[in-house]
């Protein structure tokens, strides 16, 4: 085959582009730092750099957006529920100092203040939020734990009822201490020295405590809604008790009256705003029903009725309705199945909105729990509910030492007004006497009442504890959540360098290697061109 001058010309300008194009390659590489700078220079390396890369960034939002702020969330977290297990430590501490029996009411009164202003720091605790979000309301997380001044402001205008939905079971019936020293208001009830004092009973009645108080009455006349309340009481088996303005009712399951003969039919109901009329009436051995006090938020009935209706394993559902309610007061929804009916006229009440709140959750038994992606397939829960920390009771065992405080200053107040009455008349004369066995009637009515305060703080001692427990546990989860979290975020940094390692190694190049290539490949261009234009500088014609 002859080779001819432009055949050769063609082919070193081929072989010279070829360089130039090797030496463009290499030159984007070094002011790139990358070996591809389109995919198609190299499609393998291309589409691993494109998983890799969603790795990276993958990796990055779990370390550095998601696993942070669920630290963050976590840790404000532990905070509070370090300030609430502190505030209990509290309590019990002041309920120590509050056992004394000989304390007067002036000293218990100051214990009460102290332990008020715990009980206030208790629930405030639950209102920590998180970058607008509120930590321990589930997933309401714009709805703070407790009912603010604010909300109350606005409730003034727009009052909000809630129908509350509460499950109390066997175990949770608890006892109070009733007193009753009426006899020494009136003359003796017979001959003797002691007649006054055996006129005065101490009983212990049981009731079911509801978790709120001032409790909608069933008339409805001094409600905040002005709407009447009801009361209704639902066995395990559907059966319901229910009390209201059209009166008491018995219905089974399906809605439909219980026949006469049925045993729940034998309960009846009555309502007694006043809470000591309530206690009274029950304490009348004639009295075999149960008293409902929305004042207090009790169902209060005898040592007799409770024998004779209940029995180890039954529980009962509560219905009832509030629409009166306090700067820190615990929000039902983050607690009760519930359903709130809120005013959005004029105040009146008859242009209403009804919202149902925990309907699917207590049909389903779901919790609101929040979680976060922290990894490929995994997360992990943020958050501590109101319901595993923020009980009820602390508030409600106020209100018992409160009425505790009440008893305690009339029985000085009566003991007082005796003592005053006796400096009236001489020593030895018949009024002097009658005031005296009066006074020995009050005093033994004042030592009922304190060993009833003695044996009430003492047994809350315990009762603080099991709140500790409590919220011990909820710590104990948080902070098993925060160390799984951290072994998780180790990981993820981890990942992040070995992705970003593997990145490097796929896109990356070898800057010395590369530089190299280069030089040679602009020596072996400038050899070509000389030998290039050397060759073509000699043709056919130079021989002839």
């Amino acid at each position: 085959m002859r080779m001819t001058n432009k055949i050769m010309r063609n082919n070193s300008i081929y072989n010279i582009n070829q360089n130039k194009i090797l030496q463009d390659q290499l030159t984007n590489q070094m002011t790139s730092q990358s070996k591809i700078v389109r995919p198609s220079d190299d499609p393998v390396v291309a589409i691993r750099a494109l998983r890799l890369r969603n790795n990276v960034s993958a990796v990055t939002q779990y370390n550095d957006k998601n696993a942070e702020d669920a630290k963050q969330w976590l840790k404000l977290t532990e905070d509070a529920l370090l300030t609430i297990n502190s505030v209990l430590n509290g309590l019990c501490e002041q309920s120590e100092t509050g056992a004394n029996k000989y304390q007067t009411s002036k000293d218990l009164k100051i214990i009460m203040e102290q332990m008020e202003s715990l009980t206030k720091e208790f629930y405030s605790s639950g209102n920590v939020d998180y970058a607008g979000r509120f930590i321990f309301s589930g997933y309401r997380t714009d709805t703070p734990v407790t009912f603010t001044q604010a909300d109350i402001l606005e409730m003034g205008k727009h009052p909000v009822s809630f129908e509350i939905e509460e499950d109390i079971d066997y175990k949770q019936i608890s006892t109070i201490n009733y007193t009753n020293y009426d006899v020494v208001d009136g003359p003796a009830p017979g001959a003797g020295a002691a007649s006054y004092e055996q006129g005065v009973t101490n009983v212990d009645l049981y009731r079911f405590r509801l978790s709120y108080n001032g409790l909608d009455s069933i008339n409805g006349g001094n409600n905040n809604s002005k709407m009447p309340g009801a009361i209704q009481m639902q066995d395990k088996n559907g059966n319901t008790i229910r009390l209201d303005d059209q009166g008491l009712s018995w219905l089974d399951a399906d809605g439909n009256p219980l026949p006469a003969g049925d045993p729940l039919t034998q309960i009846t109901i009555e309502e007694e705003m006043d809470p000591e009329a309530a206690y009274k009436k029950v304490a009348d051995p004639n009295f075999k029903g149960i008293v409902y006090c929305p004042t207090s938020g009790e169902l209060i009935f005898g040592q007799e009725f409770y024998q004779n209706n209940f029995k180890e394993g039954d529980s009962f559902t509560f219905t009832y309705d509030k629409s009166s309610w306090a700067d820190g007061d615990a929000n039902p929804v983050h607690h009760f199945k519930c359903i709130e009916t809120k005013d959005i006229g004029d105040g009146t009440m008859t242009d209403v909105r009804k919202t149902a709140y925990n309907v699917r959750e207590k049909m389903e038994g779901k919790d609101q729990d929040i979680y976060y992606d922290v990894g490929f397939n995994q997360q992990i829960q943020v958050n501590t509910r109101a319901d595993e920390v923020f009980t009820h009771d602390v508030r409600r065992d106020m209100d018992d030492f409160d009425h505790c405080l009440k008893e305690l200053e009339a029985i000085e107040q009566k003991e007082k007004e005796i003592e005053d009455k006796m400096k009236e008349f001489a020593e030895g004369t018949p009024q002097y006497e009658d005031y005296q066995k009066k006074l020995d009637a009050v005093k033994k009515a004042g030592s009922y009442i304190r060993e009833s305060i003695h044996n009430k703080f003492e047994n809350q001692i315990t009762k603080y504890q099991q709140y500790q427990d409590e919220t011990r546990v909820a710590m104990t989860n948080n902070a098993t959540r925060g160390s799984r979290l951290e072994l998780i975020a180790t990981r993820l940094t981890n990942q992040k360098a070995t992705f970003k390692e593997l990145q490097t190694d796929n896109e990356g190049i070898d800057v010395t290697e590369v530089a190299v290539e280069l030089t040679s490949s602009e020596m072996t261009y400038s050899a070509a061109l000389m030998a290039t234009s050397k060759i073509m500088q000699t043709n056919l014609m130079n021989y002839i």
